[in-house]
């Protein structure tokens, strides 16, 4: 028995995390001798319409499509869509038909929580100047403890600095961010906050900043005193996770923070805010903000609703009722996502590219680079 009821990466790759009905497509397939040659295509919208929101999870679902005999083109991971192909898979059906659950799983888990986080990373870039408040992922425990590294690869890919899971970390060659929680002062009991910040300030490596939570028992101003006078020039800065019933106008919390380190000589003091932060919250606060913590608002985004169709059968177009027949082009055109027919001639670079010729991925994958088109893209088509 399997320990904490997952599914592991070798049944995801023998096909076993499959719906039912494929295996029994198989059965019937290979009872009627039939294995077509076709080609099919991934969608979340058949027109390029509506809210722009981007592709992610490319990576393992490459992995799982590397087999002899498929040729698989992509558009580049980060690329903002808003219809028509993501993917386009070319080979004999049975050779990949019992990994259409995971391939649509890898694609469309990663796909909302990336969009997700551009949200917020492009909520946190001031207009007037164009400079970016920095956000954090500190979303992984509202998911299995699976998907981390999954989750915060997604986030880096949205635009986010930096995310907090340590496993996350190591799977991704980054190291993880963070300080303290309320735990810490809670440990060592109401009034004696300086007692913990002191622990943590003598006891965690030198490399790790000094930002304190300063709400857990007492007014956010009376804690950050606190903490300024305990730590001294050693303090970095202070995290206001205030809990969302005791906040009132977090923003004018926030200030008042501000002006009362200012007051006493420690404007260079950097105030985090976290805690049911999203878009709107960091538009609101990010001219008094020096960070943001976002948990909930990037994993619990919803899954963009991928569907894997067959458009062409040993060369010949077809489709379900709903659904366009025969092979798509994509491509981007005066800042517009544009759909067209594979033979329609369009004076732009289409945006599917190769991804698995003959069984093999012939192409590398780079967080920053994905993190970068996905930037990219966001001006071109105006994304918010």
């Amino acid at each position: 028995m399997n320990q904490f009821d997952i599914i592991t990466p070798e049944q995801i790759q023998n096909g076993e995390a499959t719906d039912a009905y494929f295996e029994r497509t198989e059965e019937a397939l290979k009872y009627a001798g039939k294995n077509p040659n076709v080609v099919a295509e991934i969608t979340a919208d058949q027109f390029a319409e509506g809210e722009f929101e981007i592709f992610s999870g490319l990576k393992d679902a490459a992995q799982l499509l590397e087999k002899d005999g498929l040729t698989v083109d992509a558009v580049p991971e980060g690329t903002a869509f808003n219809g028509g192909p993501v993917m386009r898979i070319e080979g004999n059906y049975l050779d990949f038909a019992r990994w259409e659950t995971s391939l649509l799983g890898f694609l469309s888990h990663a796909s909302g929580m990336a969009t997700a986080a551009l949200e917020c990373s492009r909520a946190a870039v001031d207009p007037e100047n164009g400079e970016k408040t920095p956000v954090l992922s500190f979303g992984s425990r509202h998911v299995h403890p699976s998907l981390g590294a999954m989750v915060e690869r997604s986030a880096l890919i949205g635009g986010v600095s930096g995310f907090s899971n340590v496993a996350a970390g190591d799977i991704l060659t980054q190291e993880a961010t963070g300080t303290m929680p309320h735990a810490l002062m809670l440990s060592f009991g109401e009034g004696n906050q300086e007692e913990a910040w002191k622990a943590f300030d003598e006891g965690v490596s030198e490399d790790i900043p000094r930002i304190v939570l300063a709400d857990t028992f007492n007014d956010e101003i009376d804690e950050v005193m606190r903490a300024v006078d305990e730590l001294g020039e050693r303090l970095d800065g202070v995290r206001l996770d205030t809990t969302g019933s005791r906040r009132g106008d977090f923003k004018h919390i926030v200030r008042e923070v501000n002006f009362k380190l200012k007051e006493c000589g420690r404007s260079d003091v950097d105030v985090f805010v976290s805690g049911g932060i999203g878009p709107d919250n960091i538009r609101k606060m990010r001219d008094v903000v020096d960070g943001f913590g976002v948990g909930g608002y990037i994993v619990d985004a919803d899954t963009v609703d991928f569907s894997l169709d067959i458009v062409e059968i040993e060369g010949e177009k077809i489709s379900k009722r709903g659904k366009l027949s025969g092979v798509k082009e994509v491509y981007r055109v005066d800042g517009q996502h544009v759909v067209v027919p594979k033979e329609t001639d369009v004076d732009a670079e289409p945006l599917l590219q190769p991804l698995i010729e003959d069984g093999e991925c012939v192409r590398e994958f780079s967080i920053e680079k994905s993190a970068s088109c996905a930037w990219t893209d966001a001006e071109r088509v105006g994304f918010e």
